[in-house]
Order: structure tokens, then C-alpha cells, then sequence
């Protein structure tokens, strides 16, 4: 067994897909018509074959709801691994990304939170 797709549910898959290529660098690996949405898939260009983040309509009540409700408690939906959180902070800022929490030391790990503009917190952290 292993985990092949993990999902974020975002507002707009063309914002989502800009955002997360565009700002977050990662590639668009799938885009196949899914009724009125689309099997939208990302992966990281270092692990092309890895791990595809499915950005999947939030449509469903539950989904609005629980991202909701996550945002106003400052929960990150998810997590994504740098290799320096620092240098990824700083990059991302020029590129306009908004962040809810610095890159911030937190004993063996260094965490930071961003708002990824369909409606999720997302955290980036790097293992010392």
C-alpha cells in the first residue's frame, strides 16, 4: 500500500492551479474533464512521479464548512516539506504570498503558515 494523491479542496481550480504552479512551483501533472469540474493534479518537478496533490472542487457543503472552520481556528489544512523555511518565506513573500505565521523555530522543526487563496491554510516545514 502507499499514498499515491492527497486533496486540498479549493474555491477554483484555475486559481488553485495558478497559485499552486505559479507561486508554489509546482507542475500540473493531470487535467481531465470531471463533469462540471476537472481531475486537477499537481506534483512536485523534484518527484514528478510522487505524490500528486488533487485540487478538488469544494462544492460540497461539508468541505466549505470544514475548511471554514479550520481557517478560524489557524489549523493548517496540510503540510509541505522545504528544505529552509527561512529562504522559502522570503521567496514566496516576493511573489506576493500572504503568510498568518513567520517562519518560526519550534525546537527540532522550523514551521510557517500561508494563506493559499482558495480558502486554506498550508504549513511548510523543514526538520532540523
Amino acid at each position: 500500500m502507499r499514498i499515491n494523491i492527497a486533496s486540498v479542496y479549493v474555491d477554483d481550480q484555475a486559481k488553485a492551479l495558478a497559485f499552486y504552479t505559479e507561486k508554489l512551483g509546482f507542475t500540473k501533472k493531470t487535467d481531465v474533464p470531471a463533469g462540471e469540474a476537472r481531475w486537477l493534479t499537481v506534483v512536485s518537478p523534484a518527484d514528478p512521479d510522487g505524490v500528486e496533490l488533487l485540487l478538488e472542487p469544494d462544492g460540497h457543503p461539508a468541505a466549505r464548512r470544514f475548511k471554514e472552520a479550520l481557517v478560524d481556528d489557524g489549523i493548517p489544512l496540510t503540510q509541505f516539506a522545504v528544505d529552509d523555511v527561512y529562504t522559502e518565506v522570503e521567496r514566496l513573500k516576493g511573489l506576493g504570498v500572504e503568510f498568518t505565521q513567520d517562519a518560526t523555530d519550534m525546537g527540532p522543526v522550523v514551521t510557517a503558515v500561508f494563506d493559499d487563496t482558495c480558502g486554506n491554510l498550508i504549513q511548510l516545514a523543514a526538520m532540523k
